[in-house]
């Protein structure tokens, strides 16, 4: 293909889309933290954490993370196929619209429209909004598999098919809503049945949307990046099958000692322990593909991006499933335990993924160097030591939190007041801040050194 024939322009804007929406999020998130100590900062209803709150998670669920799945598929799709994409003039109105849904759905969101089922706050316009922008991302991909000319179909495009189906009937399902007026509607479930849904889809949102995309990331750019060929084919396919298959049983693990039927609960259960092995086969993949070459992790910066991120997919995927255990659930569940689990994989696993991949496609597609390896080294290191100071300070702060919940007194009394637990959460919430400071500082180093390399070439005089 000659380069006018490939998308670039498009995947471009979704590149520059979604390191915007992940500055905009992280900056919400440092707020956010700082609340937690300096509750003074809630100054106006506007900037209360419950509204907060879901302007970071949507910002960067959908503005960072969406957008840097929507310019990776575009690119991975047209090498893949070696064909152009399908309808280009359709990916750039998904471009402008997208970026205007998610600036109305951050105000909708800052002015407390908010449907309370997390990760499908939006309010129903909104929603039909993101159906649209779904079915035009579909059509692309879809139209562009179909006149494809390399038949063989590596397991990336598999992995984005997933994404495309799975994200689509989740969604639409979890949000029927009955309207009664332009910014507020009710479910169409109720009850528990409201919830199985709700964490049906949210469970397969995390799936579908933080696991399939980037795990077809990971097994393009990793092999591109490192000169190294995938260890096995055939493995990707074996994991990728038990993935999709086990995924869509597993969101009832959110509900767990709750009134939802107990045999609903077993089966999440017994299927998010299934779920360890397909996982760590991507892990196991991704390691045997550096098999006697790990020398890359020091000479090539983008193998150690790669090579961390699927390492903290390994662990995030033992950690959840093991959450999912009765025992331990009736001790983490709603301790800050909890928000460092799903912080290791966005902070780890996600953005480590898309950063890495966004450095591959920038530089080939303006032919040219990265702007500095050395900054994108103390972007690496930053975003390494930040992640893990807030991931493994939320864990042992949801230890803590969990022991004195149930700590008791001879008599059967509790030992420690809710306020007491407050208290004590306040050292963790302060080194969590700490770390969201570190990790955004690598992110600010990620943006300089991308947006440097996409400046235009000067013309020798």
């Amino acid at each position: 293909m000659t380069d006018g024939e490939r998308g670039n322009s498009i995947v471009m804007g979704f590149t520059l889309s979604s390191l915007f929406w992940l500055i905009v999020g992280l900056l919400v998130g440092l707020w956010l933290a700082a609340e937690m100590i300096f509750p003074a900062l809630n100054l106006t209803p506007w900037l209360t954490f419950g509204r907060l709150r879901v302007v970071h998670t949507n910002g960067l669920a959908y503005g960072f993370a969406l957008s840097g799945i929507f310019a990776c598929s575009f690119y991975m799709l047209e090498k893949l196929t070696r064909s152009p994409l399908a309808f280009p003039g359709l990916a750039r109105v998904q471009l402008w619209l997208f970026n205007i849904a998610i600036a109305l759905a951050a105000l909708s969101l800052f002015a407390g429209m908010n449907t309370s089922k997390e990760y499908a706050e939006l309010e129903w316009p909104l929603d039909i909004v993101v159906v649209i922008l779904w079915v035009m991302f579909a059509v692309n991909v879809m139209g562009t598999l179909i006149r494809r000319r390399e038949k063989q179909m590596y397991v990336s495009l598999w992995f984005l098919i997933a994404c495309v189906v799975t994200v689509a009937v989740v969604y639409i399902l979890n949000n029927l809503e009955i309207p009664v007026s332009l910014t507020k509607s009710y479910s169409a479930y109720a009850g528990v049945n409201d919830a199985n849904v709700q964490w049906w889809f949210g469970h397969n949102a995390v799936g579908s949307v933080f696991t399939f995309p980037i795990l077809a990331m990971f097994y393009y750019f990793l092999p591109k990046s490192t000169g190294v060929p995938i260890y096995s084919h055939r493995l990707s396919i074996v994991a990728f099958w038990s993935l999709v298959f086990g995924y869509l049983w597993t969101g009832a693990h959110h509900l767990m000692l709750t009134p939802l039927p107990e045999w609903i609960q077993t089966v999440a259960l017994a299927f998010s322990i299934f779920l360890i092995a397909p996982s760590w086969g991507s892990v196991i993949n991704g390691y045997y593909t550096m098999g006697g070459d790990w020398g890359q992790m020091k000479s090539n910066y983008l193998a150690k991006f790669f090579l961390m991120g699927i390492t903290f997919y390994g662990l995030q995927t033992i950690q959840g499933p093991t959450q999912a255990l009765r025992s331990l659930t009736g001790f983490l569940h709603f301790t800050e335990y909890i928000p460092g689990h799903v912080h290791m994989g966005t902070m780890g696993w996600v953005t480590m993924i898309i950063s890495a991949s966004m450095y591959y496609m920038v530089t080939r597609i303006g032919n040219r160097e990265i702007y500095s390896e050395k900054l994108a080294n103390v972007h690496f290191w930053l975003i390494l030591v930040g992640q893990l100071l807030f991931t493994a300070t939320l864990w042992v702060a949801g230890i803590v939190q969990g022991a004195m919940w149930k700590a008791t007194n001879a008599d059967g009394s509790l030992a420690y007041s809710f306020l007491d637990s407050v208290a004590a959460m306040y050292p963790f919430w302060a080194v969590r801040l700490a770390g969201g400071l570190l990790y955004f500082g690598g992110i600010a180093v990620f943006a300089y050194n991308l947006l440097m390399t996409t400046r235009p070439k000067t013309q020798a005089a």
